[in-house]
């Protein structure tokens, strides 16, 4: 009966005199009750400090510590790569630092190139297993499992060749600054990105930077969405190049439907910010009872 979430809204029911108070039940572990504590409080309106983030990292990264960098940094609202820093200063038995558990539950090798030498080995020991099988028996995902046994036959290595130093993909910035190559004509779209869009790129990075949507699952699979539509004039051009013929109908009816459904979704912002509740909530609001 330990309050998990919720102290200070318990704490105003009782000056007000009330002698009972609607709440949602949690059973679980004490190391479970912990992790939703600090999800709830990072996703107030007022979240938690750095520090106390920081310092709910470790702990957690102490009682589950199977879990990914990603995964803690999900719940703690704090970056990944500061979860790996936390993690390196912190003891773990390296038993369990082989795989690591994603936000999407799924169980991934800490080490890809182990995984990928694993593969490697299944396949040439026993060539009819299936890609799943390798995938699972690997660590790895089938994709990576279909690479590996690509590479084989092919006579190279399991592993991917050591990128060059120095040597890193290019950002999308100087994407922006392709030009359209000779004998593509006029019909075309230019390749060089306008206005319009450097403007759109510049909202999506300023939507990024809000503790509003980063600190939250709902709010990161918006930036997402949003994300993979800023694409520049020529990656698009790729795109629609790439669209088998025979496909072609099918991908234009999804995508006219992916546009309605934002068209939707417009509507609706829009009538929620004429409705004027467009404050961000407070902590006191963030919830309707407290968790315990």
């Amino acid at each position: 009966m330990r309050v998990i979430d919720g102290l200070h809204r318990l704490r105003a029911a009782q000056l007000r005199g009330h002698s009972t108070i609607a709440v949602t039940f949690y059973d679980g572990t004490e190391a479970d009750a912990f992790v939703l504590a600090v999800e709830s409080n990072v996703r107030h309106g007022l979240p938690l400090s750095l520090p106390d983030r920081k310092r709910a990292a470790v702990r957690i990264i102490a009682t589950h510590p199977q879990w990914s960098d990603r995964k803690i940094a999900s719940v703690t609202g704090i970056a990944p790569a500061t979860v790996a820093d936390v993690r390196r200063s912190a003891p773990v038995d390296p038993a369990e630092d082989f795989t690591r558990i994603g936000r999407d539950g799924r169980v991934r090798p800490v080490d890809i190139a182990e995984g990928r030498r694993r593969a490697g080995q299944l396949i040439s020991e026993n060539p009819n297993l299936s890609l799943r099988q390798i995938a699972r028996a690997a660590g790895i995902s089938p994709e990576t499992a279909r690479d590996v046994r690509n590479r084989l036959s092919r006579g190279e290595e399991p592993l991917l060749p050591p990128r060059p130093r120095g040597v890193r993909p290019r950002p999308r910035e100087e994407i922006l600054k392709v030009v359209p190559q000779p004998g593509h004509g006029e019909d075309r779209h230019d390749a060089v990105a306008g206005p319009a869009f450097t403007e759109g790129l510049s909202a999506v990075n300023r939507l990024k930077a809000d503790p509003a949507l980063r600190l939250n699952e709902t709010g990161r699979q918006l930036l997402r969405l949003l994300s993979v539509h800023m694409l520049p004039p020529a990656e698009w051009e790729g795109i629609v190049d790439t669209v088998p013929p025979y496909w072609s109908g099918t991908v234009a009816h999804l995508a006219r439907e992916c546009a309605h459904i934002w068209e939707e979704v417009a509507a609706r912002v829009e009538k929620n910010v004429a409705q004027g509740d467009d404050s961000p909530p407070s902590r006191a609001d963030s919830s309707a009872c407290p968790t315990v």
